[in-house]
């Protein structure tokens, strides 16, 4: 047979075997992250914040320093954080927050002052034991709102009307105080977890608070003008919140019927 026909023979036969393989296979799922950042997406994006994105392999300059952690903070212990072996060293980010920083240095240098207002959804990453509650790797979605006269205030109604879009008008939140080195003050939110068959009890999702005049300053925007507020949260969480999954491992143990354990989203 000449070599044509054979190519020609061999690309039909595949093609008829992968055309039966696919008449018996089920439709495809989006994962429930996905979808989650989309809805998360498109509640913010009512309330008007754009999306941002950035490098999940950032620079130390970027996830510590202009954040204002300082080099002797024990985020950047080898027991907390992951890093390359290269030099200059870089870590897979331990937060989504760089992103913010990186989006107000380009608005700036771009010659666009505030009102700024942005949402970074993205993959982190910690060196942590896993367990029911935490992962190495999640999915996290930062929020950044800049301008004039912005207080806590407006941070507390923005992710009230958050959850309750999102995990529904019956949905209890509380607002702890806190500590975080990019923001003051600085809060921890906390929402009512029912998982089923179990005892319900408060979870940790998100912290936030107003950022930090330093990080302002470090962005290149002026302090004394400008404040505003950050938070950011597990996406995994706020999934487990809403549909009552017991253990965030299942998200990334690649068990295709983990997806189709969820009802069938178009979004």
């Amino acid at each position: 047979m000449p070599r044509y026909l054979y190519s020609l023979a061999k690309q039909a036969c595949f093609f008829y075997v992968a055309k039966g393989i696919l008449e018996h296979m089920p439709e495809g799922r989006l994962h429930p992250i996905t979808v989650a950042v989309r809805e998360i997406a498109e509640v913010f994006g009512r309330m008007g914040f754009s999306l941002a994105y950035g490098p999940e392999l950032e620079e130390e300059h970027y996830n510590f320093n202009v954040l204002n952690i300082p080099p002797d903070h024990p985020a950047r212990d080898m027991q907390d954080t992951f890093w390359t072996t290269e030099e200059p060293r870089r870590v897979p980010r331990t937060q989504t927050s760089p992103v913010q920083v990186r989006y107000m240095e380009g608005k700036i240098n771009e010659g666009i002052l505030p009102p700024y207002r942005v949402i970074v959804p993205g993959k982190v990453f910690r060196n942590e034991a896993t367990d029911a509650t935490h992962e190495a790797q999640f999915y996290q979605n930062e929020g950044l709102c800049i301008g004039e006269d912005i207080s806590l205030a407006h941070l507390k109604g923005t992710l009230d009307t958050f959850f309750k879009e999102y995990l529904g008008p019956e949905a209890k939140v509380r607002f702890r105080p806190s500590f975080f080195p990019f923001t003051e003050p600085s809060v921890e939110v906390d929402v009512w977890f029912q998982p089923e068959g179990k005892e319900g009890r408060w979870l940790e999702v998100m912290g936030g608070g107003m950022v930090h005049p330093t990080v302002l300053e470090n962005a290149g925007i002026d302090s004394k003008k400008y404040q505003g507020f950050a938070f950011g949260g597990g996406i995994e969480r706020l999934i487990m919140v809403k549909h009552g999954v017991p253990d965030v491992r299942a998200f990334h143990a690649g068990d295709i019927r983990f997806v189709y354990g969820f009802d069938e989203t178009t979004v």
